[in-house]
């Protein structure tokens, strides 16, 4: 039987206007986690600790007894707690908004103004400062969106136009690869895709890379950037390497699949921050392709053939 703080949850995510998809139970466990409002306690002692995904669940689990697989992580994240950011019930990475958005520290923390709200909860004031809340909450959303926005990494990827990716050392080197690698060694070059940490498909000229011949879904693992280089009909795919692996054999292949019909070259480019991440990945780094260090930027280091950068499907 659902615990009456469990009960009261979902009132109130109801009350706060939160859509139906999160008036579950899932959710109303996220909004105590948050609170850190564990059965013995009452609405008045709630409070504002910084709770990452797996805390929640672990909240969930020790306190209500309710037990989540570790594969519904994606769950709680993009069912729930974006939407409570979204709706201004709670704020991401307060301590440290540059956090990267799949850092496995990322935090959550109830809204202040949300607090003090909630502390009412069942009081006499509860309705009136309820609608007091409503009637700002729109305004309150808005604030912290900006202030997300803020954070986020912007990226010129034209003389007159910037994308802006989810902050975080991924998006860092991915802006130095557009900004920095491409002018050097991919003059005149167009931008085709740029992942981004909190949307995969951060940037995507779907129309030009239809052009060369591919056409991808959702499903296809795209490399983090994807540069078009007219002068020379080349696609370079870059992967960005901060914390997964470089273009080793297995990502040669499957690369080499998802980008078959191009009718453009394909050059396939690992890229580092610096040269001792590098070297933690060196013997996985497959032969034809090129390496690209962002802390040394007008180099480019070449694993072997018979070019120094170029597509190996030419005679």
């Amino acid at each position: 039987m659902n615990h009456k703080n469990i009960e009261d949850a979902l009132k109130i995510l109801v009350a706060l206007g939160l859509p139906r998809a999160q008036q579950n139970e899932r959710s109303a466990l996220c909004l105590l986690a948050l609170l850190n409002l564990t059965p013995d306690k009452t609405w008045k002692q709630a409070d504002n600790p910084l709770m990452g995904i797996t805390p929640i669940m672990r909240f969930c689990r020790e306190h209500y007894d309710k037990v989540y697989a570790p594969n519904t992580r994606e769950a709680f994240r993009r069912q729930t707690m974006h939407q409570f950011v979204d709706a201004g019930i709670a704020l991401y990475n307060p301590d440290k908004p540059s956090r990267s958005v799949n850092s496995p520290k990322a935090v959550y923390q109830i809204v202040p103004e949300v607090l003090s709200l909630l502390k009412t909860y069942g009081t006499t004031d509860w309705e009136s400062n309820l609608s007091d809340y409503l009637s700002v909450r729109q305004t309150l959303a808005e604030r912290y969106a900006r202030e997300r926005e803020q954070n986020r990494v912007p990226v010129q990827i034209a003389p007159d136009k910037e994308i802006h990716l989810s902050p975080g050392e991924h998006s860092e080197l991915i802006k130095a690869i557009i900004e920095e690698f491409g002018p050097r060694f991919v003059p005149g070059g167009i931008l085709i895709y740029a992942g981004d940490t909190g949307d995969k498909w951060g940037y995507f000229d779907e129309a030009l890379l239809a052009r060369l011949g591919v056409t991808v879904d959702t499903h296809g693992k795209m490399p983090d950037v994807v540069l078009y280089y007219p002068e020379r009909n080349w696609l370079l795919l870059v992967e960005s390497v901060t914390s997964h692996g470089p273009v080793d054999g297995k990502r040669h292949e499957e690369l080499a699949r998802l980008f078959a019909g191009s009718s453009a070259g394909l050059v396939y480019v690992t890229a580092f921050p610096s040269r001792a991440v590098m070297a933690r990945y060196l013997p996985e780094i497959a032969w034809e392709t090129e390496v690209w260090v962002a802390d040394a930027p007008s180099h480019l280091i070449h694993f072997n053939g018979v070019r120094f950068l170029g597509p190996y499907n030419e005679e």
